[in-house]
């Protein structure tokens, strides 16, 4: 499946069909790696090793496979400064940090149903 092209109909934002331009973003951004990442980015500039520590058990072929599929879809900026050697930072773009407003909401719905998941997962293993 190639990537998709906006055409400005409908269908490339309807979420319910395979082939929408939409669900291939949805596909991409709602993955623990890419949201962990821009969460912990949030209002800062970080530099790679920033990320890495910041993001507890992510690898580095994870890190930098996501930084760029966020960077691909306008999500991070990535700027290299000119020095030896390189100094690269990361920063949310504008819908990056939209985007973020959404996934606070979504770690804090986590955090107020933590332990309502935790019981009905021991009921359901029992």
């Amino acid at each position: 499946m190639g990537t998709k092209q906006f055409s400005g109909l409908p269908e490339d934002a309807d979420l319910t069909r395979a082939d929408s331009l939409a669900r291939e973003i949805f596909s991409d951004v709602a993955n623990k790696w890419a949201l962990l990442i821009i969460e912990c980015l949030g209002e800062r500039t970080l530099r790679f090793s920033g990320l890495r520590d910041g993001v507890e058990g992510i690898s580095h072929k994870m890190l930098t496979q996501n930084l760029r599929m966020l960077e691909r879809n306008g999500l991070v900026e990535r700027t290299v400064h000119p020095t030896v050697p390189p100094r690269v930072e990361y920063t949310l773009t504008e819908p990056g940090r939209a985007l973020r407003v959404t996934i606070d909401g979504l770690c804090g719905w986590t955090r107020r149903y933590l332990g309502d998941i935790e019981a009905s997962r021991s009921r359901f293993d029992a």
